[in-house]
């Protein structure tokens, strides 16, 4: 009978394992695909000696091609990062510091999100695209050639924005092509790509960001310049990739502007039907449910965009202030078993990049929140307009959206659930800080109890791990443990050993 969490033993050792057919097609070389030139002229240029390259799953089919090509023409060591601590999309400095690299080639899919410590060079991979099938079905979604519309694409299909860009310019008047935002190291990584796009000046957009009225928009790695008598609301916005987070984190971003989509490899369009108004109430639901909670686990989810601690830190303020407790946990990829460890935590946020920061959370058993939900139930200064913020930086203390919290928060201020109908108190106690878990009265309408916090949580289990006992086990010396594999050690029948040997 078959075990349902556990299959025999010799099942995975024998599994063989299957590999994806690569991306690109079968005329295209690896050295076009992957810009191997670009890349060895960038480590010959800086006088790298060990160079990291990091491929998503899809492209790590051709990842030792690439290797050996780039030691032979470099010179220099070469290490494979795959399967990534996070999102693929994020540059893994975590992994390249493991093996003390000077730099990061990454590859394929990125969010643009700034690193903090590795110099990278990025190669998008780029894919093909048709641009006469692309250019007729904008016409087609889009007749109107006075209306607003912002030209945007995935990274991976970036080299031909340009050229479409040019060929609709010529017809549509109030176009605004966007450009991508690549993050700068102290060295010198721009791309031949990279130059070509922020070069541009085909468009008279790219005409009007020399006026220094226009107003310039940065966000989720796009830069793209609006004229000063213009709102961004009044603006559709065309996008050149398949559906994605990206996709998905651009319409929670710009949510009050219509989107429309071209698939490359699909070859099709269409008007994006997503109930952007829907999916931010569900949102809005999850930042109700951080209001409820009392025991808030902060996770880490990437230790390589920058100012990522800064926002923990801030996060572990915010939370403070409203009367909440927290935790920090540093746990990879997350997943419903690593979660359900901490039946304790109420709310869990997330601290990731801006495509990976909105994850469905309902086969979890506690809602995962973003940083901008998780101030959102905390700062009471900051009001919910409709506006939704994914990277975690513009909350930051300097950056625009930016809402400062009031000293006095929560000491005479309460508020009623849109869950349970009750009313409950929002801030820091003077009582939480005795540790008392006696049920104190705060006035004649309000009586509330003291929260268990993850320490008494844990006193309350049957069983809390292995006991250190440090300084009552006694000092030994060092003995040789087992040899060989856990399926059968060399001391045990059958595997060529003594039946009796020392133990581990």
């Amino acid at each position: 009978m078959a075990v349902a969490f556990s299959t025999d033993s010799s099942e995975v050792i024998n599994r063989s394992l299957g590999i994806s057919s690569p991306s690109r097609t079968s005329h295209e070389s690896v050295e076009a695909l992957y810009e191997i030139p670009r890349c060895v002229q960038w480590v010959k240029k800086h006088g790298f000696h060990k160079v990291a390259l990091q491929f998503p799953d899809a492209l790590l089919v051709d990842s030792t091609e690439v290797a050996l090509k780039m030691e032979k023409e470099t010179g220099a060591k070469v290490y494979i990062l795959g399967d990534t601590s996070y999102g693929s999309c994020c540059v893994d400095e975590v992994a390249a510091q493991h093996v003390n690299a000077d730099c990061i080639v990454h590859y394929g899919q990125s969010c643009l999100s700034p690193t903090s410590h590795l110099p990278v060079l990025y190669v998008f991979c780029c894919q093909p695209v048709d641009v006469e099938h692309c250019v007729q079905s904008f016409r087609k979604l889009i007749p109107d050639q006075h209306a607003r519309v912002i030209i945007m694409s995935d990274v991976t299909y970036s080299a031909s924005i340009n050229d479409i860009s040019s060929r609709l310019s010529q017809e549509y008047a109030c176009l605004v092509t966007s450009s991508l935002n690549i993050p700068h190291s102290n060295l010198d990584t721009e791309s031949s790509t990279q130059k070509s796009e922020q070069d541009t000046d085909s468009t008279s957009t790219t005409q009007d960001s020399l006026d220094q009225d226009n107003q310039v928009i940065c966000r989720f790695g796009r830069t793209f310049c609006l004229q000063a008598d213009t709102e961004l609301d009044s603006y559709s916005i065309f996008y050149i990739g398949k559906e994605s987070l990206t996709l998905t984190n651009l319409m929670m971003g710009y949510n009050r502007c219509m989107f429309y989509s071209y698939n490359p490899d699909g070859r099709n369009c269409r008007k994006e039907t997503l109930n952007v108004n829907k999916a931010l109430m569900k949102r809005y639901y999850m930042v109700e449910k951080a209001k409820e909670a009392n025991v808030v686990g902060i996770v880490a989810g990437t230790l390589g965009v920058s100012d990522y601690l800064t926002v923990i830190n801030n996060l572990k303020e915010i939370v403070k202030k409203a009367g909440k407790k927290s935790y920090t946990f540093v746990m990879g990829k997350l997943n419903v078993p690593k979660l359900a460890n901490f039946m304790e935590i109420d709310v869990f946020v997330l601290v990731a990049c801006s495509e990976n920061t909105l994850i469905d959370s309902s086969e979890f058993y506690r809602p995962v929140v973003t940083p901008f939900e998780m101030e959102l139930a905390c700062n009471s200064c900051r009001e919910w307009t409709g506006e939704y913020i994914t990277d975690f930086r513009e909350l930051l203390p300097g950056a625009p959206s930016h809402v400062p919290m009031s000293e006095g928060t929560g000491e005479d201020e309460t508020d009623v659930s849109l869950i349970s109908g009750g009313m409950r108190r929002v801030g820091l106690r003077e009582e939480q800080t005795t540790g008392s878990t006696a049920v104190v009265k705060r006035d004649d309408v309000l009586t509330v109890a003291e929260v268990n916090s993850g320490a008494s949580f844990l006193q309350s289990l049957s069983w809390q791990g292995l006991e250190q006992k440090l300084g009552e086990t006694d000092v030994t010396t060092a003995v040789e443990g087992r040899t060989g594999i856990a399926a059968g050690y060399t001391h045990e029948p059958g595997a060529g050993g003594d039946k009796e040997g020392p133990q581990a």
